[in-house]
């Protein structure tokens, strides 16, 4: 539950993202999340962007970024505070991770027919042996 409408602990944005409040502490010290705002005693205050910010980073870890190209598309972004140079570098990144994983299913479609090869010779072994 929100302390006030918007402003969040990090342990309330946590549960609300999904993550730990180790991980978005680890976020901050990389850059992806900006500093956030601290209350009179101390106490970290995060917002509805910070929430749509996480929501995001989440989203491109799933489709295979790592932390490290996150960090170059922000910097990219702070640099120029806009998307024009940051959206093309997006699209070269998932590009790039869509070929990866296209190599991979090809690899992992051969190991499967390889699987079921070996999975009929040893059916036909057992079959040999009940023979005998």
């Amino acid at each position: 539950m929100a302390t006030t409408l918007g402003r969040y602990r990090i342990g309330e944005l946590a549960a609300k993202v999904g993550l730990t409040e180790r991980t978005i502490r680890y976020y901050e010290e990389l850059g992806l999340l900006e500093s956030v705002k601290r209350l009179d005693g101390g106490v970290r205050v995060y917002t509805d962007d910070d929430v749509r910010r996480l929501k995001y980073i989440g989203k491109l870890k799933m489709l295979g970024l790592t932390l490290q190209e996150m960090l170059e598309l922000e910097r990219m972004y702070q640099r120029h505070r806009s998307n024009r140079n940051v959206l093309p570098r997006l699209i070269e990144l998932l590009d790039a991770h869509l070929a990866t994983l296209s190599d991979r299913m090809s690899e992992l479609g051969a190991l499967r027919d390889e699987i079921r090869a070996y999975r009929e010779h040893v059916t036909q072994r057992l079959l040999e042996n009940d023979d005998e």
